[in-house]
């Protein structure tokens, strides 16, 4: 306990502050610090000491929980999240109580929830922040003519091939019939029986009309083009943007849900007149691996450097190109994707489609190798001249600028799955907390499917149990949020830290007469006291990143238990 002496020296009296401590087995003495000449300025100084002393205590003492915080990134299989995905109800295999139906998949609670936050997410940043983007929704089924123009009905198919050791069947690219081995053994493929497969989906509309399910968002983005043009007003350059469902009959579906025959497509058609196709936005920020055709026919590695000076130094042609590459890595990385896990890899020459001059795809990192995620490519005018050659009509717009009537180039067509975007987050915020022995989800708070869980710290008092209702009711109105009362309060910090839940709010004896609640964040465990009146407006500004978890609130150092 601190205390205040006087000592006299040479007439003049000196107040200190002393602590009386016992040090084996005996009291110590220890002087804590000089207050001065006067009785009442030392008692101010002391209080002013002891108060800094007990904030300097608080503040290690919340350091200290910080650095109990032991989540480790786990590495896991493509099985064993889709093993995580069926427990913890993000997805299932459609048709699983009639052994399942490869291919096809059905998200689950929290699936569904995580899903469409992440298409909200894309159609957010690509479509409603921009001024130079709009958005449709097109049919699924339509014309089938538009198939033939499009060249699918003719050319959309792979070659379907088995292996001659495991005897496992797949689908290859037709560039790729000779150097292709297969992915389960390592086997050569018989090539003498390989046979042309058709990828598009058939059905019948009416009495015996042939019909197709799309195959791809894009088609009716380029068939809608003039008529999106003309009533949105759009001047070049300029996207239309489409999220929906797309459907692909593949040999062999696999790796969950990486490849599929039915699944969700976000993607954008950027258009721009091909006589000014200089891009007029700053290339964003961004730093990346860079695999460039050169480095791949070398057998070297990629490099890490800007986007922008892949550009200036010729690796990337297009400075559409480098925009697009950079805009979507940093969409994934904005969202809590690790940076370290992605590249931009390019098309070699033989890779090229007919009408592309340059393509990049941004690609993940999977537990099976880097992969696609998304295509960068120019197409040209191609689709809009096939419509119009199979239409009769004129998809040409007039050009206010220039004064004359033009046939648009497609830049560049970002083009991204749902459920590979879901993928690469699942990845990237799968940890485990070696202490506590559980998954801890790290989803951003966004995309997260579930944004705050609420605790009664207890289930038996009245009163606390009313408040924590109180503020259920309250906050889902305008969140995602769950109610939790089973288990101790450790139990449930770990059900929702599984799930992905960024924010437990937790109601306890001093929310009665503070009106006030506890707000545990999932990541650090840190914990802050937020008044019931602030707390909508406090949990926006979280969820947003508006503002950092520990000036949101007064720091807990009284901390809820996690066990």
């Amino acid at each position: 306990m601190a205390f205040i002496v006087k000592k006299n020296i040479h007439n003049k009296e000196y107040y200190y502050l002393n602590e009386n401590k016992r040090v084996d087995g005996k009291v110590k003495t220890k002087t804590l610090a000089y207050l001065g000449k006067t009785r009442k300025g030392a008692e101010k100084k002391m209080n002013e000491f002891l108060e800094n002393l007990r904030k300097k205590q608080k503040e290690s003492i919340a350091d200290k929980s910080v650095q109990k915080v032991s989540h480790e990134k786990a590495e896991i299989s493509i099985e064993d999240l889709a093993t995580f995905c069926k427990r913890k109800g993000f997805v299932y295999q459609s048709g699983e109580i009639y052994g399942g139906f490869a291919g096809f998949w059905d998200f689950g609670p929290l699936g569904v929830e995580m899903k469409n936050n992440i298409k909200k997410e894309w159609w957010r940043f690509h479509v409603s922040e921009r001024e130079d983007v709009v958005g449709i929704d097109g049919s699924i089924i339509t014309h089938p003519k538009i198939w033939e123009a499009s060249g699918h009905v003719d050319s959309f198919s792979d070659l379907f091939v088995i292996c001659k050791k495991c005897k496992k069947p797949r689908k290859i690219d037709k560039n790729e019939i000779v150097k292709a081995k297969c992915d389960f053994c390592g086997g050569e493929y018989d090539l003498s029986a390989a046979k042309e497969f058709k990828l598009m989906f058939e059905t019948v509309v009416g009495e015996g009309g042939k019909a197709f399910l799309r195959p791809e968002t894009a088609q009716l983005i380029f068939t809608n083009f003039k008529s999106v043009y003309d009533t949105s007003r759009l001047k070049l350059p300029c996207g239309i943007a489409q999220i929906g469902k797309s459907f692909r009959n593949e040999i062999a579906p696999r790796d969950f849900l990486f490849r599929c025959r039915e699944f969700e497509q976000m993607e954008i058609e950027y258009f721009i007149n091909p006589e000014k196709n200089s891009c007029p936005y700053k290339i964003p920020d961004a730093e990346i691996l860079v695999y460039s055709e050169e480095a791949q026919k070398k057998n070297m590695d990629s490099v890490k450097m800007k986007i922008s000076e892949a550009l200036k130094n010729g690796i990337i042609k297009k400075d559409w190109h480098a925009y697009w590459l950079a805009t979507e890595f940093l969409w994934f990385v904005n969202l809590g994707a690790n940076p370290d896990n992605f590249r931009i890899r390019q098309h070699a020459s033989e890779e090229l489609s007919h009408y592309s001059s340059d393509t990049w795809d941004l690609e993940y990192k999977f537990p099976f190798g880097w992969r696609e995620l998304e295509g960068i490519a120019d197409r040209g005018n191609y689709d809009l001249n096939q419509h119009e050659k199979f239409s009769q009509k004129d998809l040409k717009i007039f050009d206010e600028e220039t004064k004359k009537k033009i046939l648009p180039s497609v830049i560049c067509e970002p083009s991204l799955g749902v459920e590979r975007a879901f993928l690469v987050f699942m990845f990237d915020s799968y940890f485990y907390d070696k202490e506590r022995e559980n998954i801890v989800l790290k989803l951003h708070p966004k995309i997260a499917p579930v944004k705050a869980a609420i605790f009664p710290i207890v289930k038996t008092n009245e009163k606390i149990v009313k408040i924590s209702e109180m503020v259920y009711a309250d906050l889902k109105k305008d969140f995602d949020v769950v109610y939790d009362g089973g288990g101790s309060v450790g139990r449930r910090y770990a059900r929702n830290d599984e799930i992905g839940t960024p924010f437990c709010i937790t109601i306890d004896g001093e929310s009665l007469k503070d009106k006030d609640v506890t707000i545990r964040d999932r990541d650090t465990t840190k914990q802050i006291r937020v008044k019931i009146s602030d707390l909508k407006e406090t949990l926006k500004k979280l969820i947003n990143k508006e503002i950092r978890f520990e000036k949101a609130g007064k720091i807990f150092y009284n901390k809820i238990p996690e066990n």
